[in-house]
Order: C-alpha cells, then structure tokens, then sequence
C-alpha cells in the first residue's frame, strides 16, 4: 500500500479546486466542532451517541435518530428496549440500544456529564481516541476519531470511512480496499493521508471533508 506514480483517477489539482469551491463550508463546519467542545459536555455526549450510532447507517439518519432520543428524552433515561424501538431504522438498533446505555452509565454521574472532564485528562488527541477506543462500547478507531472530530479536535486524525478509503485508492495512496482495519493499519493509513496533505498544502481536516464530499455530495457531520 504505497504511493506510486501510476496515472490515478484523482489528481492533486482536482483536490485543490474542490478544496477551494468549498472552502468556506468547510471553515464554517469545522468552527461550528470547535463551538460544541466550548458549549459543554451534554453536548460533547449527544456527539458521541450520533457516532455510536453511524456504523452501518448514512449519516443523516444517525443524526435524526440522536436527535428523537434527546427530544424524546430517552438519551438520559430510556431503556435498552425504548432506545431500540425509538432508533428502529438505524442498522444494528439492539446492539446501539445497549452501546448507548453503557455509554450514559460510564459518562452521566448524578445528573450530571463527566466525559469532558475525562477527556482533559489526556494531552494528545492521539491519547484521547486511544482511550475512547478502550472506554466506549462500540468505538474503533474510525468512530472515536469521528467523535473527536465533531468535538473540534480534527488537525491530526482522519476518519477512514468507505468515501475516505475510495478516495485513497483513486489517489494511490493504497492499492485495495482493506476488509478491516485493526489499529496499527488504522495508523498506517492515516499517517499516508497525513502526509499526503503535507504534500499538497492542504489541511488534512479538509482533505478529509474533500474526499467525503466528492463521493457523498455535501458537508455533514
């Protein structure tokens, strides 16, 4: 899995002009992350249980499913059966259901949110995602850097969802699709990104936001 040379479909300069054609989102979107770690840790939580749910299911709905949970308010209080029927067409609903709960249980401490308290423990962001990785039942690498993200910690770390990995192969970056990512191959690819970025002076937050547009269309969470 390494750079080459061959005439690949995605070219730095097509990177660039989508780059700057939404520049602007871009910016917004990344200072609105920045605004939800400086609002306070009920929102830091909401953010973590809208990436719980995301594997296997598209973005939005994730979102929408978050938001009937806090409107509903079973995100502090439902059970594992209220949160799956709440959550019915999210992929994977009993197993999120459970994720979630465990997640309240770990991070809501008489009424009261702990997690960013938790995270600033930890100087790096590479420290934190380790240590979510570990805390939080339902986090990989690509969720908790996904989470960390959302939070406003997105200079360092990607999130190597499929329209990220499409878009290293189109780039060279990779020869194949892996089937799975454990850490260290996790590390390896990211750091290709990351370097890739450096390459062509572009921020490796945007490059990720550049990549998922391409292939999904718009900006999102």
């Amino acid at each position: 899995m390494v750079e080459s040379d061959r005439n690949y479909k995605l070219k730095p300069d097509e990177i660039l002009r989508i780059y700057e054609s939404i520049k602007p989102a871009i910016d917004e979107r990344l200072s609105s992350f920045r605004r939800i770690w400086d609002a306070g840790c009920i929102e830091i939580f909401q953010e973590l249980i809208f990436c719980l749910l995301t594997p296997g299911s598209k973005a939005k709905m994730a979102w929408v499913a978050c938001e009937k949970l806090s409107e509903n308010g079973l995100l502090f209080s439902g059970d594992e059966d209220e949160i799956s029927n709440s959550i019915r067409w999210v992929r994977f609903k009993n197993n999120k259901a459970k994720n979630i709960v465990l997640a309240r249980k770990r991070f809501i401490e008489d009424g009261g949110c702990i997690l960013k308290s938790e995270l600033v423990k930890f100087g790096s962001v590479f420290e934190k995602r380790r240590w979510l990785v570990n805390e939080v039942r339902g986090f990989g690498f690509k969720e908790a850097s996904h989470f960390l993200r959302n939070i406003g910690f997105f200079e360092e770390i990607a999130i190597l969802d499929r329209h990220i990995l499409r878009g290293m192969l189109e780039i060279g970056l990779i020869s194949d699709i892996p089937k799975s990512l454990t850490p260290s191959r996790y590390l390896r690819l990211e750091k290709l990104l990351s370097d890739y970025a450096k390459k062509i002076s572009i921020p490796l937050s945007a490059l990720d936001f550049v990549l998922w547009y391409r292939k999904a269309g718009e900006i999102f969470k």
